[in-house]
């Protein structure tokens, strides 16, 4: 199995500041500002672009980042229609890191019209990104906040998906061109933004992340497993468009441009529920919420 490696990245952005509401302001829960949302901020997400992921103990649905990482949702999509992943396992579960899913190279599965290598889609260019951005400072990048649905960052002439907590990425070797999406992986754990633009970042779970991130850890190096009596067996992975209508999950998730989406980083920048002594005046990347729900 490839693994996700740990290479040191960093960088620190410039300092900005956002200008705390008035005191006396109305105060909205996250629940009030999404049931106040006008209908049109929000997106029905393509089924095309859902994998529904059958484990025993319930379904993982994930979003593929089509605008990103277009070669890899194309390869996935082609994996998934090959019924790659039937009886595949979960082989990898590290504490605060990720868990990882695949088949062994010794139990080899036909990948139908998907290939076995791609060029890495690590970044793309920034010219044309629409991002709705977050004034707070970043440790890795210039710039950072929300396009297509997905949290990024930014240089100013590329800019990319950033690892944080529910975020799928591709498994690769020691060279760029390794990965293919047949190795996925998703972050459980404190955000590993040093693996940013040094891997394929496919997409994210939309639902069943507790399912994931409640794996057993596994007690070998970089914890991989050690027996097979440790792995979980995938039951199936397959596309939303190719399920009948009635096991689909018809979901929305609120539009990263919208205005409602602006009120929930602010928010989660100034934290002015009753218990909060500090509302902060600050928010991570990896801390704003992107909420889905079932289409009313």
């Amino acid at each position: 199995m490839r693994f996700v490696a740990v290479v040191a990245f960093g960088f620190l952005a410039a300092c900005a500041s956002a200008e705390a509401p008035p005191a006396n302001a109305p105060v909205r829960s996250l629940g009030e500002i999404l049931e106040q949302s006008p209908a049109s901020d929000w997106r029905t997400v393509d089924q095309a672009n859902l994998l529904y992921m059958q484990l025993p103990q319930g379904r993982v649905i994930i979003e593929l980042a089509a605008d990103y990482t277009p070669l890899h949702t194309d390869n996935i999509q082609a994996l998934a229609r090959a019924h790659y992943w039937d009886g595949a396992a979960i082989v990898r579960s590290q504490e605060n890191y990720v868990v990882q899913w695949g088949r062994d190279e010794a139990d080899p599965r036909p990948m139908g019209e998907a290939q076995a290598t791609l060029a890495p889609e690590f970044d793309r260019p920034r010219a044309g990104v629409d991002i709705t951005r977050l004034v707070d400072p970043d440790t890795y990048a210039r710039e950072v906040g929300f396009a297509h649905g997905f949290p990024v960052a930014s240089n100013g002439r590329e800019t990319w998906m950033t690892h944080c907590p529910g975020m799928v990425g591709a498994g690769r070797g020691d060279t760029a061109e390794s990965g293919s999406g047949a190795e996925l992986y998703v972050v459980i754990g404190h955000a590993p933004r040093h693996l940013d633009r040094n891997i394929a970042t496919v997409g994210r779970v939309l639902q069943g992340m507790e399912l994931l991130s409640i794996m057993p850890r596994g007690t070998g190096p970089l914890g991989f497993y050690e027996t097979p009596e440790e792995r979980t067996t995938i039951t199936s992975v397959r596309l939303g468009s190719e399920l009948p209508a009635s096991e689909r999950v018809n979901l929305e998730a609120l539009r990263t441009e919208s205005a409602t989406f602006r009120d929930v980083i602010e928010s989660r920048r100034f934290r002015r529920e009753s218990w909060f002594l500090d509302p902060v005046g600050h928010v991570n990347v990896c801390n704003v919420p992107l909420p889905v729900r079932v289409r009313p």
